[in-house]
């Protein structure tokens, strides 16, 4: 394929830029050879033209199709090179935010410098089991492949984690421990595997520090080897750690800080038990201060240093070690702070005693002060001869004292190292192990010293085994497909580790210069200038003599030689160590031993050394006292150890990249990540995919992709292989660019990108064509619409035209109409006018002469009153003047009577009688006299005011009248004149009272009209306002209709909350019952290793403390055994221990029960004992008159008893009759509480009760009184006999009766009454109490009634919401109070049952007693459990006879039989043929007979056996479904069986009469229907743990991979990671029927079992969810399975499931909702995803999925072909924009391991007992029908 084939028109290349490193363009002419330029068009649309190097050949690279653009495996592009490399990163990291991709074998992870929810617990999970290649890239994927190759090939792993500061390695390290922490969590007790990850923030806080490119950058390289046992499980680890960088102890670049461990020491100084470090804050001191900022954002020191002393703790070290740490790191900072003053002589110095630093140091080192003040400026030298002391100068005094502080944190920190291991180590034998390698990367700065030399070298070193691995799989993988290879041209990066490791190599020379006496750097450089000048790896700088230049595989480096002998050397003056070593802390005494001492127990070189190695081969130390070896030797060794250890295990590679320099998220520079591309190997591996055949397809992929080149009689053919073959030799010429392997076709580079070239012009053309015929369609139908429009505009205008005529003549002719009516309506005005001003006219002259009529008709009226006033005036005044006469002649006439009697009386009263008759009460008269005249003058006085005024009146008015009358005969003369005047104004009037007439009639008529219409229009109305009434009405009911649905569904919601809540409750519950079982298990396996452990010799481990139960037999009898006595309980507490007790729910419900009783029975006798003191009282009371009164008095007193009795029963009676009453009455008035009306009628029932005993009372008294009168009869003859004693005579007999028997007889009548008295007083005292307590009743329900009408009445003023709420509330609190009472009655009874049942037995023994005595006195001795079974047989034997009761009866012997032949050794194919669910009824029956004989030791042994029985075969068949569902559906059989014939009514509802005579009648069993309910729980999470693990592996291949519709999906190029997946080259694929006929088989199992079909449906819903769960989860973990093409075959997969559930009628069961996240996944795969309205689509209809779900799958998302687009950044933020308002959950994945609540509804069977047949496959032949 030549050049000018790949650059033609429209291919888009790539081009070098300085900013963006490559820039994409498109070449918009033809490249033609010897173009000495090619013309692009760049993506702004600038034009550029690109010069070509003619003598190169080079032309710019080619970028891959859109279809490549984004793939998870970069080698799975068709052009492998760096700006194709670089732009997939960028797409995935910008565009999809995916921080990990893969290269090969090689992990890329991109640190994204912010949190990510992509490593919770769920995420785990979901990697864990799963082939890498399938799911998107991710740490866990590359811990998977790892954990997983371990198990497989049983070899040890390493993953290898490298990258330069910065760039995410300890993260990614850390994740990586997490993931084999939780999937291969330890075994045992000892959390081994939270200790490994708990030495993360140890090492954290003494080896990691802030830098300017990292705020938490790991300064020392680790490898941690996880080690695992047999089964997998983590077993133990150990650590191993890498050039430690102790020169940050003691110096800190700008904007750096130390080791954190300082900070959060000097942070937390302030707590009590560090007060004698002396420390304050991080600024004071000189080791924590040369960076500037001590503190870093985000981070709080103090709350680390919790973190970091938790991990000692958990760790194991002791807090006396953790205080001694701190000590010594406290003493390094003080040893930082001293104050190093200078002599005069400038060779000397010296440090002052007082200096608190010193002290601090010294106290807390626990060393001598004053050698440790003397030896820190002073040195010893010591020569063959003699020794000297030497002074040294400040600069020699610092830098000693720097080597001192590091020598004593490297100590610190290796043996913190050291303890850490023993924390980790184990002494179980290790399997296998997984290495975790964090290693510094490649490392160029402007000033490179010996730390960036070796850790250069180390991975010069890490790169070449890299390299030659990655050759190695390439190579296996061709000579696997049976590819002829040659040797691929690698960079072997040998020569430059030759340089430094080599003999007479950098490291060589650096330690012979060491060695020299006066050597130096500068002649150490000079050396490597003149050794490896001729090197090709090797360069001096031009404008240096101390420098040198290393061509390491990644970039070339300029090494600085200052410092290097002196880290080299790493120098410590032994007099400072030995005072060390004399410390009076044995811990720091410890750390300074001689290397020779620590070799058992700490690695080589870790004394002095700069690195921290735990080496596995100790070094024999050196005689002289050169001992030590250089740090770069000891390097040089330790990683030779490393690549050992490396190349013994199989690698796995993690390339950490830093995105940017400033730490922002999500911003991507491609210089510094094009950089860290080439130092870590990423593009070295392209280099090698490309050298030879990067691009990989299977037969099968590669025919359905390009199938579209084939031709039509090739495609004829079967075989596939051949028809690719035939088609690629047809297109691509040169037969080296691809080879055909045994399963795949390896192209070159580029092949892949021209093959879908050509599939893309073939597509075009397709395309041109069907475009060509489509628009050729859309013109004729265009056409023929215009066509048909033009007609129907034509056809619309010219009835347009002829409607417009019409109208034109309608107007015309309503023209002339108009005038017509105009004119007459002119005319008729003006004629109206002219008749309206006559009848004015008229109106006015009318009114005139009516007026004037009026006036005059006025005055005669005016003259008549005036006349009759004048003629009355006139009578009154004559009259006045003859009375005023008669009263004169009166009064002279009666003053001459009254003269003429006073002389009489002064005749008469001058005699002396007449005087005294006078003067008595003279005086008083004649003072009345004087007052009465008083009085009448008063009145005088005011009766002549009265006539003054009156007469002044009458004056005034006479004149007044005269001067009227004057007036009026002036007026008289007057009028004649006006007569005239007033007889025409008369006619006037009239003529006008004529046309008032006229205008009045119209007036009528007017009104008259007027009023019709009024009534019309009223009529009108009136149907209008009933419209609008019915309106209203229509409108009031909708509104009613509205609230109440509105009230129906807020009902309705509240129902489905409390639903979920009681779910939520449910599967609570559920989960403890689970735990419960999962711990009984664990027991059950420590327990068996246990024994494993005792059977053989070696470590023995004590068990496990944490098992709930000892045994699985110890389920009490609660309701069969007698439980009286809380001593009895406290009894069985101390026997079965205080911890079996605390979980034996059953015993803690007696001692619940028993405190209800106890408290019960002690307010009974309170209140008994209370009455009894009233009659106590009362009874003395009673005594004393006793004894005082007579036989007499006695009888008297029982009548009056009666009496009061009597009355009192009336009274009684009255006020039950009226109690009834007030109750009817109120029940009527709240009749609509159904509560209220059973609460009425059980009140009337008692009260009827009542009555009836008060009617036998009565009868009773009425006894009484016939015998009390008979009595008193007798006693009164006695009295009269006891008169005639004296004559000795009685009047009956004088032979048959004695006078002593009489009496006696009498005394006894008299007993007998004091009896029926005390009888009658009882039970009348009895009846109060029933009446007090019927009142009481009545009185409560009366308050009952009261508060609830009360709260009827609230609530009605309440909103509907509120109604409901509380109404529900109410109703509650009434459940709970009825379920409390029957609780409490049904103890009760509990007892009474007991104690009846004490009864029986007792009975029974002493008729077994008596029946022995019998038979032994009878007959020969017989045993007298023979007796019994003879006995009982012969029963059972008549029984038979009669009729088979359904009862099964067995001796206690055949019980071990009975169980294993029905439960251990049964298998369901043998009862298959029978009814379902046979074990559960046999076993019934055999409990119904325990019950019937009254044995509660059989019921308690059987059940006992039984359901332990059923878990140990339940724990044998562990993974069979079909034994699983057998039992499932026995137990939930014999729950059923067990509630059905318990005789409770709530279960015998739907009982025939002959099943209510199977009914238990001793036993109640409830608390073992709890335990077989809890069995049944624990065998339905058995079933569903069954099936998931047989459903779980076909899932992802059935319902994403599989291609259900043919064809419909488009083949990606494979990547490495699918070419070498982990899993087996078997064929593991499903299809959707495999898995629809598991379904159906677990379906037909559970039928044919008899399990009910609520469990059935409840089943299903949890398969289908964790269908839906699974196939959810990997599709938000895989990017190749998001397409259009993916979401149609989905939705398709899921409508066949819903179908399989319509045909198995399990549509109820809630298994197709739980299908709804899957099915919304599918719909958004296939929607639109360009506009906003698509998003609000989307939103809208993805309600089951979160907004992280949704926007993981839109960056997922990938078109199958190039004419599909994808998602753009834009619509992903307008998504997320349109779904900030939801409250989403934050995690990403389901949850394929929740599991509903499950229940167990009642269903009772129709199967009477007495029907079954026991086959005699059961063996059961001990049985004995009864």
């Amino acid at each position: 394929m030549s050049a000018a084939q790949l650059y033609t028109k429209y291919t888009r290349v790539w081009i070098p830029d300085p900013d963006e490193v490559w820039r994409s363009a498109e070449i918009i002419k033809d490249y033609k050879e010897g173009d000495k330029s090619l013309h692009l068009k760049l993506e702004d649309e600038t034009l550029y033209e690109y010069p070509l190097d003619l003598q190169g050949n080079e032309l710019p690279f080619l970028r891959n199709p859109d279809i490549l653009v984004g793939e998870n495996d970069l080698t799975a592009l068709s052009y492998l090179h760096e700006p194709a490399v670089l732009h997939n990163l960028k797409v995935r990291f910008l565009e999809s935010n995916h921080i990990y991709t893969y290269c090969g074998i090689v992990l890329v992870a991109i640190n994204p410098y912010e949190q990510l929810p992509i490593y919770e617990q769920d995420v785990i999970y979901a990697y864990s089991g799963q082939n890498g290649g399938d799911m998107d890239p991710h740490i866990f994927a590359v811990a998977e492949e790892a954990y997983k190759q371990m198990a497989r090939d049983e070899k040890n792993q390493s993953i290898i984690v490298s990258g330069e500061s910065g760039a995410g390695k300890t993260v990614s390290a850390k994740y990586a421990m997490r993931f084999f922490a939780t999937v291969g969590g330890s075994a045992s007790e000892t959390n081994i595997e939270a200790k490994v990850l708990a030495s993360s923030p140890i090492m954290e806080a003494i080896g990691n520090a802030k830098t300017t490119r990292n705020d938490n950058s790991s300064r020392f390289g680790k490898y941690i080897q996880i080690g695992f046992d047999k089964r997998y499980h983590i077993i133990g680890a150990n650590m191993r750690t890498y050039l430690l960088e102790k020169s940050r102890v003691v110096f800190q670049a700008e904007d750096e800080r130390n080791y954190h461990i300082f900070y959060q020491l000097c942070a937390s100084a302030s707590l009590p038990e560090f007060k004698d470090l002396g420390l304050t804050c991080a600024e004071d001191f000189f080791y924590t201060s040369q960076g500037g900022d001590t503190s870093i954002d985000g981070v709080d020191d103090a709350d680390d240093f919790e973190k970091t002393r938790h991990a000692f703790t958990l760790l194991g070290v002791k807090e006396s070690h953790q205080i001694a740490i701190f000590r010594i790191i406290a003493a390094i900072l003080h040893l930082g702070n001293l104050e190093i003053h200078a002599e005069r002589d400038g060779e000397s110095c010296s440090v002052s005693d007082k200096d608190e630093h010193l002290n601090n140091f010294c106290g807390l080192l626990g060393v001598e002060h004053s050698q440790m003040q003397h030896w820190l400026c002073h040195r010893k030298l010591i020569t063959t001869a003699e020794t000297y002391v030497k002074n040294m100068s400040v600069q020699q005094v610092v830098n000693a004292r720097n080597a001192l502080a590091k020598h004593i944190y490297a100590q610190l920190f290796n043996w913190i190292v050291q303890h850490i291991n023993k924390a980790l180590h184990t002494t179980s034998k290790q399997h296998s192990f997984i290495g975790v390698l964090d290693i510094y990367g490649f490392e160029t700065f402007e000033v490179n010293s010996f730390e960036q030399f070796c850790i250069n070298y180390a991975n010069e070193k890490l790169q070449q085994q890299f390299n030659s691995h990655v050759f190695k799989l390439e190579q296996e993988e061709y000579m696997k497909e049976g590819i002829p290879w040659t040797l691929i041209d690698f960079y072997d990066n040998q020569p430059c580790i030759d340089l430094i490791e080599a003999k007479l190599g950098i490291l060589d020379l650096l330690d012979e210069e060491c060695k020299v006496p006066k050597g130096t750097d500068q002649t150490w450089a000079q050396k490597l200038y003149d050794r490896h000048a001729c090197s090709h790896h090797f360069q001096k700088p031009r404008m240096s003599n101390t420098s040198f230049i290393i061509l390491h595989f990644a970039d070339k480096v300029e090494y600085q030689s200052e410092g290097f002998l002196e880290k080299n050397r790493d120098t410590v003056y032994e007099e400072q160590i030995n005072i060390l070593k004399a410390s009076k802390y044995q811990m720091v005494a410890d750390l300074f031993q001689d290397e020779k001492d620590a070799a058992s127990t700490s690695s080589v070189g870790k004394g002095s050394s700069k690195i921290s190695v735990r080496s596995a081969r100790p070094v024999i130390k050196a005689a002289n006292k050169e001992h030590k070896k250089t740090v770069g030797h000891q390097f040089r060794n330790s990683l030779h150890l490393l690549m050992e250890t490396l190349n013994a295990t199989t690698p796995h590679y993690v390339r950490c990249i830093k995105p940017n320099d400033e730490k922002l998220p999500f911003k991507f520079d491609p210089k510094r990540a094009v950089q860290q591309l080439r130092a870590c190997g990423v593009l070295e591996t392209i280099r090698i995919s490309a050298a030879g055949f990067p691009s990989r397809w299977s037969y099968h992929d590669f025919f359905n992709r390009y199938r579209v080149l084939m031709k039509k009689r090739d495609l004829s053919k079967t075989d596939k292989k051949q028809i690719c073959q035939t088609l690629l030799e047809d297109l691509i010429k040169d037969p080296d660019k691809f080879q055909f392997g045994r399963t795949k076709i390896f192209f070159r580079a580029g092949q892949v990108a021209y093959l879908e070239k050509l599939r893309a012009d073939k597509f075009r053309a397709a395309t041109i064509m069907i475009q060509k015929t489509v628009r050729g369609w859309l013109q004729r139908v265009k056409y023929q619409r215009l066509r048909e429009a033009a007609l129907i505009i034509q056809r619309h205008t010219r009835g347009h035209l002829a409607r417009r005529l019409a109208e034109h003549l309608k107007r015309t002719r309503a023209a002339i109409i108009f005038q017509k009516q105009y004119r007459m309506l002119r005319i008729r005005r003006a004629f109206q006018r002219v008749r309206s001003a006559t009848i004015t006219i008229q109106a006015f002259a009318r009114g005139m002469f009516v007026r004037r009529i009026y006036h005059k008709i006025l005055l005669e009226h005016k003259a008549t009153i005036l006349q009759k006033y004048t003629r009355g005036w006139l009578a009154r005044t004559r009259f006045r003047r003859l009375r005023g006469a008669a009263l004169v002649l009166q009064c002279s006439y009666r003053r001459m009577k009254a003269k003429q009697q006073l002389k009489a009386l002064k005749i008469e009263a001058r005699s002396a009688q007449h005087l005294k008759k006078l003067n008595i009460g003279m005086e008083n008269k004649v003072v009345q006299l004087q007052r009465k005249i008083d009085e009448q003058n008063k009145e005088y006085k005011l009766l002549n005011e009265q006539l003054s005024t009156l007469a002044s009146a009458h004056s005034s008015e006479v004149e007044k009248l005269k001067k009227e009358l004057v007036q009026y005969q002036q007026s008289q003369q007057g009028d004649g004149n006006q007569l005239v005047s007033l007889q025409e104004e008369l006619e006037h009037l009239r003529l006008e009272l004529e046309k008032a007439h006229g205008e009045r009639k119209v007036v009528e008529d007017s009104y008259i009209k007027e009023k019709d219409l009024l009534r019309k229009r009223i009529a009108d109305l009136e149907e209008e306002n009933t419209l609008l009434k019915q309106e209203k009405e229509e409108l009031n009911s909708r509104i009613l209709c509205q609230s109440e649905d509105e009230f129906a569904q807020d009902t309705v919601e509240e129902n489905i909350q409390m639903k979920k809540e009681l779910e939520e409750e449910r599967s609570r519950y559920q989960n403890l019952v689970k735990e419960y079982s999962r711990l009984e298990q664990r027991y059950d396996n420590l327990r068996d290793e246990m024994t494993i452990i005792k059977q053989t010799p070696g470590h023995r481990r004590n068990p496990s403390n944490q098992s709930s139960l000892e045994s699985d037999s110890n389920y009490p009898s609660i309701s069969t055994s007698e439980i009286g006595d809380t001593e009895d309980v406290i009894q069985q507490v101390e026997e079965v221990g205080m911890e079996k007790a605390a979980m034996d729910m059953t015993l803690f419900l007696k001692l619940q029960k028993r405190v209800r009783e106890l408290e019960q029975e002690r307010k009974k006798l309170q209140t008994q004992l209370e009455k009894k003191e009233q009659e106590s009282k009362k009874s003395q009371v009673i005594e004393t008159k006793t004894e005082v009164t007579s036989d007499h008095e006695d009888f008297a007193y029982n009548s009056l008893k009666r009496q009061e009795l009597e009355s009192e029963n009336k009274k009684l009676k009255n006020e039950l009759n009226e109690l009834r009453k007030a109750v009817a009455e109120r029940a009527t008035q709240n009749n609509s509480s159904n509560d209220i009306q059973e609460s009425y009628n059980l009140l009337l029932n008692q009260l009827k009760s009542a009555n009836e005993e008060l009617e036998v009372r009565k009868e009773e008294v009425l006894i009484l009184r016939t015998q009390i009168m008979k009595a008193a009869q007798q006693k009164e003859t006695g009295k009269n006999m006891e008169k005639i004693s004296t004559n000795a005579s009685w009047p009956n007999s004088d032979k048959h009766v004695d006078q002593e028997d009489a009496i006696e007889a009498y005394q006894g009548m008299c007993e007998t009454n004091r009896l029926l008295e005390a009888q009658l007083q009882d039970q009348r005292r009895e009846h109060e109490e029933e009446l007090e307590a019927l009142k009481n009743q009545v009185d409560e329900l009366q308050e009952e009634m009261e508060k609830q009408h009360q709260a009827f009445l609230q609530t009605l003023q309440l909103s509907p919401e509120v109604q409901v709420e509380f109404g529900l509330q109410q109703e509650i609190t009434r459940l709970t109070n009825e379920n409390l009472d029957l609780k409490e009655l049904l103890e009760k009874l509990e007892k009474n049952e007991r104690k009846l049942k004490k009864q029986l037995k007792i009975y029974m023994k002493r008729v077994q007693d008596l029946e022995g005595d019998m038979a032994y006195t009878s007959q020969a001795p017989v045993p007298a459990e023979r007796r019994w079974h003879e006995c009982s047989m012969q029963s059972a034997v008549q029984r038979k006879e009669k009729d088979f009761q359904g009862m099964l009866e067995y001796h206690k012997e055949d019980e071990p039989l009975l169980i294993r032949n029905l439960i251990t050794d049964l298998k369901p194919q043998t009862v298959s043929a029978t009814v379902p669910c046979l074990p559960a009824y046999i076993l019934y029956m055999c409990i119904r007979h325990a019950d019937y004989i009254n044995d509660d030791q059989k019921v308690h042994s059987l059940l006992t056996s039984t359901i332990n029985g059923v878990k140990k075969v339940l724990k044998k068949h562990s993974e069979d479904f079909e034994m699983t569902s057998f039992w499932l559906a026995n137990t939930c059989r014999l729950l059923h069986c067990l509630k059905q014939y318990s005789g409770d009514v709530g279960f015998m509802t739907q009982n025939t009469p002959k099943q209510n005579e199977h009914c238990l009648k001793n036993f109640d069993l409830t608390e073992y229907r709890q335990v077989l309910s809890h069995l049944s729980i624990q065998i339905y999470q058995q079933l569903i743990k069954i099936a998931e693990a047989i459903l779980q592996p076909m899932i992802v291949s059935a319902v994403l991979e599989n291609e259900s519709i043919q064809g419909l999906s488009g083949v990606r190029p494979m990547s490495y990671r699918n070419r070498s997946s982990s899993m087996g080259n078997g064929d593991s694929s499903y299809t959707l029927d495999s898995i629809i006929r598991q379904l159906s088989t677990f379906h037909s199992i559970m039928s044919d079992h008899g399990l009910d079909p609520e469990i059935v449906q409840q089943v299903f819903k949890q398969l289908f969810y964790m269908i839906n769960a699974v196939a959810l989860n990997n599709l938000l973990l895989r990017k190749d399975v998001c397409s259009w093409s993916t979401g149609m075959q989905l939705r398709f997969n899921i409508s066949q499931l819903e179908e399989w559930l319509r045909g198995k009628n399990l549509q109820q069961s809630g298994a197709a909702q739980t299908l709804e996240p899957l099915i919304q996944a599918a719909q958004l795969l296939q929607l639109k995803k360009k506009t906003s309205e698509d998003a609000e689509a989307i939103c809208s209809l993805c309600t089951s999925l979160t907004t992280q779900q949704i926007v993981k799958i839109l960056n997922l998302y990938t078109p199958v072909n190039e004419f599909e687009e994808r998602v753009t950044v834009a619509f992903i933020r307008d998504i997320q924009m349109h779904l900030q308002e939801r409250n989403d959950p934050p995690q990403l994945l389901l949850d394929f391991k929740h599991m509903f609540p499950v229940m167990f509804p009642f269903n009772p069977s129709s199967i009477t007992m007495d029907l079954i047949h026991l086959p005699a496959s059961l063996n059961l032949e001990f049985l004995n029908r009864v």
